[in-house]
């Protein structure tokens, strides 16, 4: 098993049925860490409204996740739009997890880093909700075709491949927008007097310099299955656990996800 001084984890939006639930239990499996930052959107609450989908795969990651705490690790909760309702409770902590808006978060190399889910820069989520929940519809229609095309792909002998990952990449607009999040993301970061900032909310991964500002996006666990490890001599990783799984463990792991999507 890895150990690391710190993990960050966002976006898995437990609860919706393109989670990549089991997947993260692997990680989580593999992988320990001293300090968890759980940086939003861990469960989604506007897909709970519409009905949940619920498998035993999400109540494991909540269990695994209380079960390292049990065992003495540290775990802040930066809540996202997608469980902005925990907002209210920010400064409090609940079975040993601190909630908090955000936090500055000093590496092993003395670098500080702004910790935020990042919607707070999302025009659309702060001045547009309405627009926000239809965005959020299409997105999910573009996950759920994830599933077929790659049952059929799994099929043919070939790797997992993300279509909304895909087309957000290609379409204009989505990459204007991501650009722009960044940016405000590390001007936040230089107005805060810090060396970087680590955020989630677009589902893009990320580790850059951007202004003179390290730009870390934790990325999510619906579409690329990332997350973001400090080593213990404050290096910050970006791990994509798709690429450092073992094979046999992601056809079993994808095989099941296509049982309970079906």
């Amino acid at each position: 098993m890895a150990h690391y001084r710190t993990i960050f984890i966002s976006d898995v939006h437990l609860g919706t049925r393109t989670s990549q639930a089991e997947m993260l239990l692997d990680f989580l499996r593999d992988n320990d860490a001293d300090s968890y930052y759980l940086v939003g959107d861990i469960v989604d609450f506007w897909r709970i409204k519409r009905g949940a989908v619920w498998p035993q795969s999400h109540n494991d990651v909540l269990q695994k996740l209380l079960r390292k705490v049990r065992k003495g690790a540290k775990m802040v909760f930066l809540p996202g739009n997608h469980d902005e309702g925990l907002r209210a409770y920010c400064g409090s902590h609940f079975g040993g997890i601190e909630l908090i808006d955000d936090a500055i978060f000093e590496a092993a190399d003395g670098r500080r880093y702004l910790v935020i889910h990042g919607d707070q820069f999302d025009v659309v989520v702060r001045y547009a909700r309405w627009l926000a929940f239809i965005g959020d519809r299409g997105y999910q229609i573009a996950l759920a075709m994830n599933v077929p095309l790659n049952f059929v792909r799994r099929r043919m002998g070939l790797g997992y491949w993300s279509l909304s990952a895909y087309l957000k990449h290609r379409v204009k607009s989505a990459v204007n927008f991501i650009g722009d999040f960044e940016r405000s993301l590390s001007e936040e970061a230089r107005r805060r007097d810090v060396d970087g900032v680590i955020c989630g909310h677009i589902h893009h991964a990320a580790s850059k310099e951007m202004f003179g500002i390290h730009y870390v996006n934790t990325g999510d666990w619906v579409e690329s299955a990332t997350a973001v490890v400090e080593h213990h001599d404050g290096r910050l990783e970006l791990i994509r656990w798709c690429d450092q799984m073992k094979p046999e463990r992601s056809h079993a792991i994808t095989g099941r996800e296509v049982e309970i999507a079906a």
